[in-house]
């Protein structure tokens, strides 16, 4: 089955044909390293995360390349706040955010380049710009991008150039040639880190760095680009910019492009002081439910943030670990995915619709399971999904009794409460559930004995 993609720069879902056959390059923004990741960067990561596993799992050679910015503005002022150099603040934010991205089961990428370790690659880009007349030094010193000497200019973002109005995302300075020029090369104040150029010291502006890094290791035409929506514009239209007008290449061929995380319809950002770091999350829930929670929206739509819509996602995902429980004493056949699993993963990686699927095999399954019927087939397509989805990535036993409670004791509870309910002492048998419950584990008296789970 073919693959499509909703490429943000037609506007329309296209057939997915690599650039080399059988090989993806893919190149996804990352974050700025002053401060923890939210769940609008958790967005990313698993969307991407999904689509990375997808190509991989079809049979693609995937060459997945995710950045790192670790030189900023925010970077210079946090660092300064503590007292501490901006590397030993960015080391500890990539460990920061590896151990997010690795609790929330994202597999790593095959590059992440850092932009302090690629200097010369973006000289050499802005170098090419100021020789083919894109880019000017202005008298304040720093190097600017000559916005209205690239033709197309907005073509991503559907925004007329005509029409853009200089504002806080453009910045207005009277040293521009024009108000919608950015920077590529700042000049570094005192006490500032810095690197020597041509132009003198200083460092790379924002942009320029994501051109540089993605051409370096993908080259001047690869696969595909993406990241958050908020990319788009600014940010993305001045990559196709920047990269186009030095290199001559056709850059990124594929745009994608996830949608915004929202609480109470409005956009979830650090600007805006409205969000929840992943650890916040994970504090109150497990990680799993976090990446299952975000599965169930499709990546380009809004993602309404809530604990009522995690509290779901917990709920839907026990249900698939119940399923997952009574496959552990089973024989399960080594097998393709389903046929439908394909369709909707092809059909611009509609995970809402693959995880609908995988519920029903759920059905499926348990109610072969309680017939008696052979279930080694269905069964091993279930588990074939959830390597996909990045889902069930535990035992059943981890997942409903947890690693940090004393199962001893809970069992010992169980047995006082069994005798207590022999013994027709029933007000000690609901004070042990309740107590128990108190401590989130839940019972569950069956033919077979009382089990428990935590919750």
């Amino acid at each position: 089955m073919s693959l499509y993609v909703y490429n943000t720069l037609s506007r329309t879902k296209e057939r997915f044909e690599p650039l080399h056959a059988g090989k993806v390059g893919m190149y996804v923004c990352g974050v700025t390293v002053y401060d923890y990741c939210h769940v609008g960067h958790a967005r990313v990561m698993v969307v991407f995360d999904i689509i990375n596993r997808w190509f991989k799992k079809t049979g693609y050679e995937v060459n997945y390349v995710r950045n790192f910015t670790d030189v900023d503005d925010k970077i210079i002022k946090r660092a300064g706040e503590r007292g501490i150099d901006i590397n030993s603040l960015t080391n500890e934010m990539i460990e920061a955010f590896y151990t997010d991205a690795d609790a929330l089961g994202c597999l790593r990428p095959e590059h992440e380049p850092r932009a302090t370790t690629h200097m010369d690659e973006m000289l050499a880009m802005i170098q090419a710009l100021v020789d083919k007349g894109h880019a000017y030094v202005s008298e304040s010193g720093d190097v600017l991008y000559a916005v209205r000497e690239f033709d197309g200019y907005g073509q991503l973002s559907g925004k007329n150039i005509d029409e853009l109005e200089s504002g806080s995302r453009v910045g207005v300075d009277e040293k521009k040639r024009d108000p919608l020029d950015f920077v590529l090369w700042k000049m570094a104040k005192e006490g500032e880190p810095a690197w020597a150029s041509p132009w003198g010291n200083g460092r790379p502006g924002w942009h320029i760095e994501c051109s540089a890094m993605s051409c370096s290791h993908l080259g001047d035409t690869f696969d595909i680009h993406g990241g958050g929506m908020d990319l788009k514009f600014p940010h993305h239209e001045n990559e196709i910019a920047q990269a186009k007008a030095a290199n001559g290449g056709g850059f990124a061929r594929y745009w994608l492009h996830n949608g915004f995380v929202n609480i109470n319809a409005e956009k979830m950002s650090k600007s805006l002081g409205n969000f929840f770091t992943i650890r916040e999350v994970l504090e109150r829930y497990h990680p799993e439910v976090l990446r299952m929670f975000m599965l169930g929206t499709h990546y380009r739509s809004p993602l309404d943030f809530s604990d009522q819509a995690l509290d779901v996602a917990r709920t839907g995902l026990d249900r698939l670990y119940e399923t997952s429980k009574r496959l552990a004493e089973q024989d399960v056949s080594e097998t393709e995915l389903p046929e439908k699993f394909i369709a909707v993963m092809n059909d611009d990686f509609n995970t809402p619709e693959a995880l609908a699927e995988m519920f029903e095999y759920s059905r499926a399954i348990n109610k072969a399971l309680d017939a008696g019927e052979d279930i080694s087939l269905i069964a091993g397509q279930f588990n074939q999904m959830a390597s996909v989805l990045g889902i069930l990535q535990h035992s059943s036993h981890e997942w409903f009794q947890g690693g940090d409670v004393d199962g001893d004791a809970i069992e010992a509870l169980i047995a006082e409460r069994s005798q207590a309910k022999k013994a027709r002492d029933f007000a000690r048998a609901d004070a042990i559930r309740d107590e128990l419950a108190g401590q989130g584990i839940v019972l569950e008296d069956t033919a077979a004995g009382t089990t428990w789970k935590k919750i």
